[in-house]
């Protein structure tokens, strides 16, 4: 592993353990060469994801780029970093267990939108807003609306 301080190719592994999710290993390095301490962490990837983008194009998945999701639609929300990643491991796993290797971009919204409806509602909509293509204050309204009337169902008031 390259350090990322110093560049250098020589770190060590000073500690592993499962992460919080256990679906990847926690290693603590250090590089000999500067004495940056730095944490990396390793996951089972069990196929190679494709994502088909609406355009046509093709791209490898990247679960960076579905954790950067969430964390903009979050940004200043009280949404604890566990259970962020817990929700992208979810989407992960199910997209590695479905058995295909191409996804297309809007499944992968679909099911990030699912996951943000339970985690917080403010980054719902701020994540709707743009995977919806929001250009009116009434698509905020039909959205707020949904999800008054899902409040009103699981309370129980009609």
């Amino acid at each position: 592993m390259r350090c990322p301080f110093c560049g250098s190719d020589e770190t060590q592994v000073k500690d592993s353990r499962p992460a919080e999710d256990n679906t990847s290993i926690r290693r603590r390095r250090i590089c000999p060469d500067c004495g940056g301490r730095f944490t990396t962490f390793e996951r089972v990837q069990l196929r190679e994801l494709m994502v088909a983008k609406k355009t046509g194009r093709k791209a490898p998945f990247d679960r960076d780029k579905l954790v950067r999701s969430f964390e903009i639609a979050l940004r200043k929300r009280p949404v604890d970093r566990d259970r962020i990643e817990r929700a992208v491991s979810g989407i992960v796993r199910r997209l590695e267990s479905s058995g295909e290797t191409e996804i297309s971009s809007e499944a992968i919204g679909l099911q990030v939108l699912e996951a943000l409806k339970s985690l917080d509602d403010v980054g719902f909509v701020r994540y709707a807003s743009v995977y919806r293509d929001f250009s009116h204050a009434e698509d905020f309204e039909n959205v707020i609306a949904e999800i008054n009337a899902k409040i009103s169902r699981d309370n129980g008031v009609d």
